[in-house]
């Protein structure tokens, strides 16, 4: 009997043994995939600003592209970006938060829902360059809006609404349905309750998603140069009908088409930097929303 007790016993050490080595071995083998991540985006980004910084001024932050875009700055394709990425999220969000609502709220199981959610989960997997086609065959050429601030705002906008859509759907599913529950016991109607409970609850979450669907087609290359982009302007639009500068687009003309690549070389990696940097910067802004969020939550 002793001897059977301590073989079992032998047993269990050697398996909580064997346990616990391929459990360390896993884990270090996750802190070395994202230590590597990690040191792999802090290269890039030293080798971007050691190449950029030099450029870097006030001056080429506010001044427009001098001399066929050797000298002078960024000015236009900074607010070519943003006015881009502005008015995309101006066209998508209610678009975005108004179908999350249907979804998240009104919609029941069945086949239309299932088709609904299918349709979204395949748009949000469709390549850019596929959206910048779509967006150069219909706003461009059919309807007729030329390349134009207008035409590659919608085309970002739908391109990035089922991203929206989703995050903004998560952010009201996460809503505790005792709120709801409190609210029509005291004879609210579920318009009001959405309206008056649940999207002040789930803003946070919705303005997160924005935001990082704000930095996501900020970076968009493919989209711009079908349906909006211009090689170059000398200053902001002044109609929704003109086209525009953009960072993304900037960076590639001075790459690949300019007359002067190898002049340009750190006006492209001083364009990046500033990309980057507002990219870092709205991914920075969601980050704070977010825990902010939690922080309310946890109180």
């Amino acid at each position: 009997m002793y001897n059977i007790d301590t073989t079992k016993e032998s047993f269990k050490k050697v398996h909580k043994k064997k346990r616990n080595i391929r459990q360390g071995f896993f884990l270090s083998l996750i802190r070395m995939l994202g230590f590597s991540g990690a040191i792999t985006l802090f290269v890039i980004l030293l080798f971007v600003f050691y190449n950029g910084f030099q450029v870097l001024s006030w001056e080429f932050i506010t001044q427009p592209p001098l001399e066929a875009m050797t000298r002078g700055g960024i000015f236009p394709v900074i607010m070519g970006t943003i006015l881009l990425t502005s008015l995309c999220m101006l066209i998508v969000i209610p678009i975005g938060v108004v179908t999350a609502i249907f979804l998240a709220e009104y919609s029941k199981p069945g086949y239309m829902l299932k088709s609904v959610m299918m349709s979204i989960y395949t748009l949000a997997g469709v390549p850019s360059v596929v959206f910048g086609l779509f967006g150069l065959g219909v706003f461009v050429v059919m309807l007729n809006f030329g390349m134009s601030l207008l035409a590659g705002s919608i085309t970002l906008a739908i391109m990035i609404l089922p991203y929206i859509i989703s995050t903004s759907e998560e952010a009201l599913k996460a809503v505790p349905y005792s709120f709801r529950e409190a609210s029509l016991a005291c004879g609210a109607t579920k318009w009001q309750t959405i309206r008056k409970v649940v999207l002040p609850t789930a803003m946070p979450g919705i303005l997160t998603g924005a935001i990082l669907g704000t930095a996501k087609v900020s970076g968009e290359t493919a989209p711009i140069m079908f349906t909006a982009a211009a090689f170059f302007t000398s200053g902001i639009p002044r109609s929704l009908f003109e086209p525009v500068m953009a960072l993304p687009y900037h960076i590639y003309v001075l790459a690949t088409a300019g007359t002067h690549i190898e002049e340009t070389r750190p006006i492209q990696y001083g364009t990046a930097i500033v990309l980057i940097t507002l990219v870092l910067g709205m991914n920075l802004l969601g980050i704070i929303i977010r825990l902010k969020q939690r922080k309310k939550r946890a109180w």
